[in-house]
């Protein structure tokens, strides 16, 4: 075996469709399942699955072809340059995981993995698995032998996501455009998936959701209180989870420096090597670009220069998301008073948030 992967996402499974029969990949979960995710494929994301043969649209991605951002009952729209896309993570990674299987790849799945050495890898039920490189792609979940050392501390944010049923006239409204939606104490992203369900994916501060009673019923009322616009979309729409999709702490802003306790062998990617903020729509690029940056790096044998890669072709990126991620919480008012002043703005936001097309070039 040439190399092992942990984790059956975006990153690992395409990092396992373009390895094929070399590797390994061991999932957690044994069946589909759904992800805390906005579920944006960007111009970029489309361009990287086309490669592995994966086109989202037989899937039933919805088209996305712009913007709305708002705060409180006002908006701003505006067209984005490219056509994205809008597929759940449950549909997505299981069509890259059965494109995996079929490049050869060896898929074990139900498994959860314990920890990460340059021995390999331990998981339940298969004991120690040995491989000369492990690819590291659990997403948001360190591993022990191997956990991020984020360069910031995360911030004291819940995210939840709920898939809803719209009301067939919000349904129409909504179609074609991702909107997010700015409030006190975070942001959401509502947009249409496959079957015209509704993603409704948030970030809100511990201490509000504490206060809408740390439930989602709670949460939902809050929302519909401080935003008007998001209580018309709502309205009459049927929740589709029993219970919404959630994650605590997550580690904006980090980038991933090498360091000691880096072996050899160990290729982080996607949110293992930088998360961005997610209101900007290219986390699903940034764990393809990683994954095929890795395996080319993988067949030089150089982790250490597939990571500094990394950091050159993210971290512009990632700042810059940043910033636009802490001034709009800051002055969500003003954020949406100047898009709508100068109707350019979120398309300019949109270009700068991109994995850049001279990091995609070589690849």
């Amino acid at each position: 075996m040439e190399a092992l992967i942990a984790g059956g996402g975006v990153a690992g499974a395409a990092a396992a469709c373009l390895l094929g029969p070399r590797v390994t990949l061991i999932e957690r979960e044994a069946e589909a399942h759904h992800k805390i995710c906005g579920e944006f494929i960007s111009h970029e994301a489309q361009s990287y699955l086309a490669r592995l043969g994966i086109d989202p649209l037989t899937l039933g991605a919805a088209p996305i072809n712009a913007v709305r951002l708002v705060h409180g009952d006002r908006a701003a729209c505006a067209a984005l340059r490219f056509r994205g896309l809008s597929l759940s993570r449950r549909a997505l990674d299981e069509a890259m995981l059965a494109q995996a299987g079929q490049a050869g790849a060896g898929l074990l799945r139900g498994h959860a993995i314990r920890s990460a050495s340059p021995a390999g890898l331990e998981a339940d039920g298969l004991g120690r698995l040995a491989a000369p490189a492990v690819f590291l792609a659990t997403g948001k979940h360190d591993l022990r032998g191997a956990r991020r050392q984020p360069s910031r501390a995360a911030e004291n944010l819940v995210g939840l996501k709920m898939y809803l049923v719209l009301h067939p006239a919000q349904r129409a409204e909504l179609a074609g455009h991702v909107e997010v939606l700015l409030f006190r104490g975070g942001y959401a992203g509502l947009q249409l998936v496959e079957g015209s369900v509704a993603n409704l994916c948030l970030l809100i501060d511990r201490a509000r959701f504490k206060a809408a009673g740390g439930t989602w019923p709670g949460v939902r009322c809050y929302l519909e209180q401080d935003c008007p616009h998001l209580t018309r979309r709502l309205a009459g729409a049927a929740e589709t989870l029993d219970r919404p999709v959630s994650i605590f702490r997550v580690p904006y802003g980090h980038l991933h420096a090498p360091g000691p306790a880096d072996w050899p062998g160990l290729f982080r990617l996607g949110d293992q090597m930088g998360v961005i903020p997610s209101f900007c729509g290219d986390g699903i690029s940034i764990a393809l670009h990683s994954a095929f940056a890795a395996v080319a790096a993988h067949r030089a044998s150089d982790a250490w220069a597939y990571h500094a890669r990394m950091r050159r072709d993210l971290k512009g990126q990632i700042d810059r998301a940043g910033w636009f991620y802490r001034a709009g919480r800051a002055r969500p008012g003003l954020a949406v008073v100047a898009a709508r002043a100068w109707p350019g703005a979120l398309r300019w936001i949109a270009r700068l948030t991109r994995v850049p097309p001279w990091a995609m070039a070589d690849l």
